[in-house]
Protein backbone atom coordinates (compact mmCIF):
# COMPACT_ATOMS: atom_id res chain seq x y z
CA UNK A 1 0.00 0.00 0.00
CA UNK A 2 2.81 2.42 0.85
CA UNK A 3 4.54 1.84 -2.49
CA UNK A 4 1.28 2.36 -4.38
CA UNK A 5 0.57 5.62 -2.56
CA UNK A 6 4.10 6.87 -3.15
CA UNK A 7 3.86 6.18 -6.88
CA UNK A 8 0.47 7.85 -7.14
CA UNK A 9 1.58 10.82 -5.05
CA UNK A 10 4.71 11.32 -7.15
CA UNK A 11 2.67 11.31 -10.35
CA UNK A 12 0.56 14.19 -9.01
CA UNK A 13 3.54 16.50 -8.52
CA UNK A 14 2.70 18.84 -11.43
CA UNK A 15 -0.96 19.15 -10.47
CA UNK A 16 -0.08 19.59 -6.80
CA UNK A 17 2.69 22.13 -7.34
CA UNK A 18 1.00 24.24 -9.99
CA UNK A 19 -2.59 24.35 -8.74
CA UNK A 20 -3.43 22.58 -5.50
CA UNK A 21 -0.37 24.03 -3.80
CA UNK A 22 -1.89 27.42 -4.51
CA UNK A 23 -5.22 26.15 -3.17
CA UNK A 24 -3.47 25.17 0.07
CA UNK A 25 -1.86 28.60 0.28
CA UNK A 26 -5.21 30.27 -0.37
CA UNK A 27 -6.83 28.27 2.40
CA UNK A 28 -4.07 29.33 4.77
CA UNK A 29 -5.63 32.79 4.99
CA UNK A 30 -7.24 33.96 8.20
CA UNK A 31 -10.89 34.09 7.19
CA UNK A 32 -13.30 33.17 4.42
CA UNK A 33 -14.10 36.08 2.10
CA UNK A 34 -16.04 36.46 -1.17
CA UNK A 35 -12.70 36.90 -2.91
CA UNK A 36 -11.49 33.57 -1.54
CA UNK A 37 -14.46 31.78 -3.12
CA UNK A 38 -13.77 33.45 -6.48
CA UNK A 39 -10.11 32.52 -6.44
CA UNK A 40 -10.84 28.96 -5.34
CA UNK A 41 -13.28 28.58 -8.24
CA UNK A 42 -10.67 29.82 -10.72
CA UNK A 43 -7.99 27.47 -9.39
CA UNK A 44 -10.23 24.38 -9.55
CA UNK A 45 -11.23 25.16 -13.13
CA UNK A 46 -7.56 25.68 -13.99
CA UNK A 47 -6.85 22.16 -12.70
CA UNK A 48 -9.53 20.87 -15.13
CA UNK A 49 -11.94 19.85 -12.43
CA UNK A 50 -14.48 21.27 -14.88
CA UNK A 51 -16.99 24.10 -14.61
CA UNK A 52 -20.00 21.94 -13.72
CA UNK A 53 -18.14 19.87 -11.12
CA UNK A 54 -16.43 22.97 -9.68
CA UNK A 55 -19.70 24.86 -9.22
CA UNK A 56 -21.35 21.90 -7.52
CA UNK A 57 -18.29 21.41 -5.33
CA UNK A 58 -18.38 25.05 -4.21
CA UNK A 59 -22.11 24.83 -3.51
CA UNK A 60 -21.45 21.85 -1.25
CA UNK A 61 -18.63 23.69 0.50
CA UNK A 62 -20.71 26.81 1.11
CA UNK A 63 -23.49 24.71 2.59
CA UNK A 64 -20.99 22.89 4.76
CA UNK A 65 -19.49 26.11 6.11
CA UNK A 66 -22.95 27.26 7.19
CA UNK A 67 -23.92 23.88 8.61
CA UNK A 68 -20.69 23.42 10.55
CA UNK A 69 -20.11 27.07 11.39
CA UNK A 70 -16.79 27.25 9.54
CA UNK A 71 -15.45 30.81 9.39
CA UNK A 72 -11.68 30.27 9.16
CA UNK A 73 -10.14 29.48 5.80
CA UNK A 74 -7.72 26.94 7.25
CA UNK A 75 -10.68 24.82 8.43
CA UNK A 76 -12.05 24.90 4.89
CA UNK A 77 -9.12 22.81 3.69
CA UNK A 78 -10.26 19.60 5.38
CA UNK A 79 -13.82 20.26 4.23
CA UNK A 80 -12.59 20.66 0.63
CA UNK A 81 -10.66 17.41 0.81
CA UNK A 82 -13.72 15.60 2.17
CA UNK A 83 -15.95 16.92 -0.62
CA UNK A 84 -13.38 16.09 -3.30
CA UNK A 85 -13.14 12.57 -1.91
CA UNK A 86 -16.94 12.24 -1.94
CA UNK A 87 -17.03 13.17 -5.61
CA UNK A 88 -14.84 10.20 -6.47
CA UNK A 89 -17.47 7.82 -5.12
CA UNK A 90 -16.93 4.47 -3.49
CA UNK A 91 -14.49 1.94 -4.89
CA UNK A 92 -16.03 -0.74 -7.10
CA UNK A 93 -13.93 -3.84 -7.70
CA UNK A 94 -13.34 -4.91 -11.28
CA UNK A 95 -15.37 -7.84 -12.56
CA UNK A 96 -12.42 -10.21 -12.90
CA UNK A 97 -13.71 -13.10 -10.82
CA UNK A 98 -10.96 -15.70 -10.60
CA UNK A 99 -13.62 -18.41 -10.34
CA UNK A 100 -14.90 -17.69 -13.84
CA UNK A 101 -13.34 -19.96 -16.53
CA UNK A 102 -12.46 -16.97 -18.72
CA UNK A 103 -12.73 -13.25 -17.99
CA UNK A 104 -12.54 -10.85 -20.94
CA UNK A 105 -11.46 -7.23 -20.60
CA UNK A 106 -11.92 -4.98 -23.64
CA UNK A 107 -9.68 -1.91 -23.94
CA UNK A 108 -10.91 1.11 -25.91
CA UNK A 109 -9.61 4.62 -26.54
CA UNK A 110 -8.11 6.90 -29.15
CA UNK A 111 -4.66 6.62 -30.68
CA UNK A 112 -2.03 8.42 -28.64
CA UNK A 113 -3.80 7.98 -25.32
CA UNK A 114 -1.31 5.38 -24.09
CA UNK A 115 -3.59 2.44 -24.84
CA UNK A 116 -0.91 -0.05 -25.93
CA UNK A 117 1.33 0.68 -22.96
CA UNK A 118 -1.65 0.46 -20.60
CA UNK A 119 -2.52 -2.99 -21.95
CA UNK A 120 1.03 -4.15 -21.22
CA UNK A 121 0.94 -2.68 -17.73
CA UNK A 122 -2.47 -4.25 -17.07
CA UNK A 123 -1.22 -7.64 -18.25
CA UNK A 124 1.86 -7.38 -16.03
CA UNK A 125 -0.31 -6.31 -13.09
CA UNK A 126 -2.57 -9.36 -13.35
CA UNK A 127 0.35 -11.67 -14.06
CA UNK A 128 1.82 -10.59 -10.72
CA UNK A 129 -1.51 -11.62 -9.22
CA UNK A 130 -0.95 -15.14 -10.61
CA UNK A 131 -3.51 -14.83 -13.38
CA UNK A 132 -2.95 -16.64 -16.69
CA UNK A 133 -3.14 -13.76 -19.20
CA UNK A 134 -3.55 -13.75 -22.98
CA UNK A 135 -3.59 -10.66 -25.20
CA UNK A 136 -5.66 -10.15 -28.36
CA UNK A 137 -4.29 -7.66 -30.89
CA UNK A 138 -7.59 -6.67 -32.50
CA UNK A 139 -6.44 -3.24 -33.64
CA UNK A 140 -6.03 -4.36 -37.24
CA UNK A 141 -6.67 -0.94 -38.79
CA UNK A 142 -3.30 0.52 -37.81
CA UNK A 143 -0.43 -1.48 -39.27
CA UNK A 144 2.04 -0.85 -36.45
CA UNK A 145 -0.42 -1.53 -33.63
CA UNK A 146 0.00 -5.31 -33.67
CA UNK A 147 3.79 -5.04 -33.86
CA UNK A 148 3.88 -2.68 -30.88
CA UNK A 149 1.68 -4.96 -28.80
CA UNK A 150 3.84 -7.96 -29.82
CA UNK A 151 6.91 -6.20 -28.43
CA UNK A 152 5.14 -5.38 -25.16
CA UNK A 153 3.74 -8.93 -24.86
CA UNK A 154 7.28 -10.31 -25.12
CA UNK A 155 8.56 -7.82 -22.54
CA UNK A 156 5.97 -8.75 -19.93
CA UNK A 157 6.02 -12.43 -20.84
CA UNK A 158 2.44 -13.10 -21.93
CA UNK A 159 1.21 -14.81 -25.12
CA UNK A 160 -0.64 -12.87 -27.81
CA UNK A 161 -3.03 -13.65 -30.65
CA UNK A 162 -3.16 -11.28 -33.61
CA UNK A 163 -4.32 -10.96 -37.20
CA UNK A 164 -3.17 -9.55 -40.49
CA UNK A 165 -3.43 -5.76 -41.02
CA UNK A 166 -6.90 -4.94 -42.29
CA UNK A 167 -8.42 -8.23 -41.15
CA UNK A 168 -11.73 -8.40 -39.30
CA UNK A 169 -11.27 -7.47 -35.60
CA UNK A 170 -14.19 -9.72 -34.72
CA UNK A 171 -12.36 -12.71 -36.18
CA UNK A 172 -9.25 -11.84 -34.16
CA UNK A 173 -11.11 -11.76 -30.85
CA UNK A 174 -12.96 -14.96 -31.77
CA UNK A 175 -9.65 -16.73 -32.44
CA UNK A 176 -8.21 -15.26 -29.24
CA UNK A 177 -11.07 -16.69 -27.18
CA UNK A 178 -10.52 -20.15 -28.69
CA UNK A 179 -6.79 -19.86 -27.97
CA UNK A 180 -7.46 -18.73 -24.41
CA UNK A 181 -9.66 -21.76 -23.82
CA UNK A 182 -7.10 -24.12 -25.34
CA UNK A 183 -4.31 -22.62 -23.20
CA UNK A 184 -6.59 -22.58 -20.15
CA UNK A 185 -5.93 -18.88 -19.72
CA UNK A 186 -8.33 -17.23 -17.29
CA UNK A 187 -7.94 -13.62 -18.45
CA UNK A 188 -8.10 -12.26 -22.00
CA UNK A 189 -7.26 -8.59 -22.57
CA UNK A 190 -8.35 -7.41 -26.01
CA UNK A 191 -7.00 -4.33 -27.76
CA UNK A 192 -9.25 -2.48 -30.21
CA UNK A 193 -8.63 0.06 -32.95
CA UNK A 194 -7.68 3.49 -31.63
CA UNK A 195 -10.62 5.46 -32.89
CA UNK A 196 -11.96 8.93 -32.50
CA UNK A 197 -15.21 9.09 -30.59
CA UNK A 198 -16.68 11.07 -33.53
CA UNK A 199 -16.04 8.34 -36.12
CA UNK A 200 -19.41 6.61 -36.38
CA UNK A 201 -18.36 3.68 -38.58
CA UNK A 202 -15.44 2.77 -36.35
CA UNK A 203 -17.60 2.97 -33.25
CA UNK A 204 -20.03 0.57 -34.96
CA UNK A 205 -17.11 -1.79 -35.61
CA UNK A 206 -16.33 -1.70 -31.91
CA UNK A 207 -19.92 -2.65 -31.13
CA UNK A 208 -19.53 -5.66 -33.45
CA UNK A 209 -16.48 -6.81 -31.49
CA UNK A 210 -18.54 -6.68 -28.31
CA UNK A 211 -21.28 -8.70 -30.02
CA UNK A 212 -18.82 -11.41 -31.09
CA UNK A 213 -17.45 -11.68 -27.55
CA UNK A 214 -20.94 -11.93 -26.05
CA UNK A 215 -21.75 -14.84 -28.38
CA UNK A 216 -18.69 -16.93 -27.53
CA UNK A 217 -18.44 -16.17 -23.79
CA UNK A 218 -21.59 -15.44 -21.74
CA UNK A 219 -21.59 -11.93 -20.31
CA UNK A 220 -18.46 -10.85 -22.19
CA UNK A 221 -16.84 -8.44 -22.23
CA UNK A 222 -16.89 -8.46 -18.45
CA UNK A 223 -15.13 -5.09 -18.29
CA UNK A 224 -14.70 -2.39 -20.93
CA UNK A 225 -11.95 0.01 -19.89
CA UNK A 226 -11.47 3.37 -21.57
CA UNK A 227 -7.92 4.72 -21.69
CA UNK A 228 -7.86 8.50 -21.15
CA UNK A 229 -4.86 10.80 -21.57
CA UNK A 230 -4.91 13.20 -18.60
CA UNK A 231 -3.04 15.85 -20.59
CA UNK A 232 -6.13 16.29 -22.80
CA UNK A 233 -8.12 17.85 -19.95
CA UNK A 234 -11.73 18.58 -20.85
CA UNK A 235 -11.33 16.92 -24.27
CA UNK A 236 -10.81 13.69 -22.35
CA UNK A 237 -14.17 14.23 -20.66
CA UNK A 238 -15.85 14.58 -24.05
CA UNK A 239 -14.22 11.36 -25.22
CA UNK A 240 -15.31 9.52 -22.10
CA UNK A 241 -18.90 10.67 -22.51
CA UNK A 242 -19.08 9.50 -26.13
CA UNK A 243 -17.47 6.12 -25.48
CA UNK A 244 -19.74 5.51 -22.51
CA UNK A 245 -22.82 6.17 -24.63
CA UNK A 246 -21.59 4.01 -27.52
CA UNK A 247 -20.06 0.93 -25.90
CA UNK A 248 -20.96 0.92 -22.22
CA UNK A 249 -17.60 1.71 -20.65
CA UNK A 250 -17.36 0.21 -17.16
CA UNK A 251 -14.22 1.95 -15.97
CA UNK A 252 -11.39 4.29 -16.87
CA UNK A 253 -7.61 4.08 -17.03
CA UNK A 254 -6.02 7.53 -16.68
CA UNK A 255 -2.59 7.79 -18.31
CA UNK A 256 0.20 10.39 -18.34
CA UNK A 257 -0.92 11.75 -14.99
CA UNK A 258 2.72 12.47 -14.17
CA UNK A 259 3.07 14.78 -17.19
CA UNK A 260 0.24 17.23 -16.60
CA UNK A 261 -1.12 19.82 -14.18
CA UNK A 262 -4.64 18.77 -15.19
CA UNK A 263 -5.08 15.95 -12.71
CA UNK A 264 -8.40 17.46 -11.67
CA UNK A 265 -9.98 15.83 -14.73
CA UNK A 266 -10.30 12.67 -12.61
CA UNK A 267 -12.98 14.39 -10.51
CA UNK A 268 -14.96 15.45 -13.58
CA UNK A 269 -14.91 11.93 -15.03
CA UNK A 270 -15.87 10.25 -11.76
CA UNK A 271 -18.55 12.77 -10.80
CA UNK A 272 -20.16 13.88 -14.06
CA UNK A 273 -20.09 10.52 -15.81
CA UNK A 274 -20.23 8.31 -12.70
CA UNK A 275 -17.48 6.13 -14.18
CA UNK A 276 -15.00 4.58 -11.74
CA UNK A 277 -11.31 5.18 -12.31
CA UNK A 278 -9.72 1.73 -12.16
CA UNK A 279 -6.02 2.37 -12.76
CA UNK A 280 -3.59 5.26 -13.15
CA UNK A 281 -0.50 5.34 -15.35
CA UNK A 282 2.21 7.05 -13.32
CA UNK A 283 5.18 6.90 -15.71
CA UNK A 284 6.67 5.26 -18.79
CA UNK A 285 7.79 1.93 -17.34
CA UNK A 286 5.70 -1.20 -16.84
CA UNK A 287 5.94 -0.88 -13.07
CA UNK A 288 4.68 2.75 -13.20
CA UNK A 289 1.12 1.65 -12.63
CA UNK A 290 -1.24 1.97 -9.69
CA UNK A 291 -4.67 0.68 -8.86
CA UNK A 292 -6.65 3.84 -8.24
CA UNK A 293 -6.79 4.81 -4.57
CA UNK A 294 -9.28 7.64 -4.02
CA UNK A 295 -8.00 8.51 -0.56
CA UNK A 296 -4.39 8.51 -1.72
CA UNK A 297 -5.30 10.57 -4.78
CA UNK A 298 -6.90 13.37 -2.76
CA UNK A 299 -4.15 13.33 -0.14
CA UNK A 300 -1.52 13.42 -2.89
CA UNK A 301 -2.97 16.62 -4.30
CA UNK A 302 -2.44 18.49 -1.05
CA UNK A 303 0.35 16.86 0.96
Amino acid sequence: MLQKFSSLRDSLAKTRNSVFGRVATLLGQSEITPELWDELEALLIQADVGVYTTLELLDRLRSRTVREGITQAELLRSALKAELRAMLGEAKPMDVDSGRPLTIVLIVGVNGSGKTTSIAKLAAYFKRKKRSVLLAAADTFRAAAGEQLDIWAERVGVPIVGGQPGSDPGSVVFDAVQSAKARRADLLIADTAGRLHTQYNLMQELKKVRTVLAKVVPGAPHETLLVIDATNGQNALTQARQFKDAVGVSGVIVTKLDGTARGGIVFAIAHELMMPVRFVGTGEHVEDWAEFDADGFVDGLFD
